[in-house]
């Protein structure tokens, strides 16, 4: 473990000790188990099994202010058996969320491992810098962050952002190249209302890991963003990220992604949900010079409540530059305690789109996912 990461955990074990008896307790579980089957050849059922424990607390200070923290595990297994024969079979017990703030009605201060996702875009999301969430997942699981997060949150609604990471060594959102290890990773945002809704301005400098060669120059990493959704009668929202690498022999150090999208719900039965987003990606010797041919996407994501207990979801993905379809169908049925879902799903093999359920690919090929979860 690394030493800040030991220190945020011995911070919350000194909190968990002096402020058990007096702080508001709360547990919640939930279990989920899924299985699916392609058109794999042989023909191949994988199966999982996940329960996230999350025990929430929270200590009255004085005035406004209030400390709490949140301390969550990722238990997973998950297997496949080709041919129907016998399975293999993988797991693992990962923190998923370990943090402590500090905070009042205006401010927040939030140590440890926690998620941070920001921006406008709803489905592919050029702003996805420290999570993976994939939107076809009825789960929405993705891993955190060791960090520092401060906010400040103006009366007129604007707010502001400040970070620093360390300690994540794996690759996070569209990323491609892990972080260097031992230095951090520091950023922030400012966003406003404007018009009728609001736009923000992102940046995130790190160091790239050099890779096999440790006496290489680790190269800066530095990102500027803008993004901004706004109410017309329908929601309309833009999104553009440049990310600039700062490596002489790369020959085009810039990457340039941009998403544009619109949704409304129609008044047609019991209310008909559509949204549609298009998004482009590609490297560039320069932020506006000449680029690669890059990947472009475009998706329509529809829902409709079928009554009180049931509902539908459909995504389609269209991949431009190498003309495939992503098609994804959901029927969700919803307890008080329960959701079962029923997943159609008839994409590539090989899929660029992220994917988030660990131990698995889902929803590659052709073919069905079942999944039962149970909240606590």
């Amino acid at each position: 473990m690394k030493t800040p990461r030991f220190f945020m955990v011995i911070a919350m074990l000194t909190w968990l000790g002096n402020g058990l008896l007096a702080a508001e307790i709360d547990l919640k579980q939930q279990c989920s188990a899924w299985f699916s089957l392609n058109d794999d050849k042989p023909l191949t059922p994988r199966f999982g099994l996940r329960y996230q424990p999350t025990l929430s607390l929270a200590k009255a200070m004085g005035g406004e202010w209030k400390l709490d923290s949140e301390i969550s595990l990722d238990m997973y297994a998950s297997g496949s058996a080709p041919d129907w024969k016998a399975p293999n079979l993988n797991g693992e017990i990962n923190p998923y969320r370990l943090w402590l703030r500090l905070s009042h009605s205006q401010f927040e201060a939030r140590l440890g491992l926690q998620k941070i996702n920001f921006g406008s875009a709803t489905v592919f999301r050029p702003l996805m810098w420290f999570d993976r969430i994939d939107p076809r997942d009825p789960l929405q699981v993705t891993t955190g962050v060791y960090g520092l997060l401060l906010r400040y949150y103006f009366k007129n609604n604007a707010n502001i952002w400040l970070w620093g990471l360390y300690g994540n060594p794996d690759v996070k959102g569209w990323e491609t190249q892990q972080t260097a290890d031992d230095t951090p990773e520091f950023g922030g945002r400012f966003q406003a209302p404007l018009f009728s809704g609001e736009a923000g301005v992102t940046v995130h400098c790190r160091r790239l890991d050099p890779g096999s060669d440790v006496a290489a120059r680790r190269p800066a990493e530095k990102r500027l963003a803008l993004d901004g959704k706004w109410d017309i009668g329908v929601g309309l929202w833009a999104e553009a990220a440049f990310v600039h690498r700062d490596d002489p022999a790369a020959a085009r150090p810039w990457q340039r992604s941009f998403a544009l999208g619109i949704d409304y719900t129609f008044a047609l039965g019991n209310g008909l949900y559509l949204l549609a987003e298009q998004y482009f990606s590609q490297g560039a010797t320069s932020p506006v010079g000449n680029g690669n041919n890059g990947i472009s996407f475009s998706a329509l994501q529809a829902r409709y409540p079928l009554g009180l207990l049931d509902s539908l979801a459909a995504v389609v993905y269209f991949d431009w530059r190498q003309e495939q379809l992503y098609s994804f169908l959901n029927w969700q049925r919803t307890y008080d305690r329960w959701q079962f879902h029923v997943m159609l799903f008839w994409n590539p093999r090989q899929a660029q789109i992220v994917q988030t359920q660990s131990g698995n690919n889902p929803f590659s090929g052709r073919g069905l996912q079942l999944m039962a979860v149970w909240n606590i």
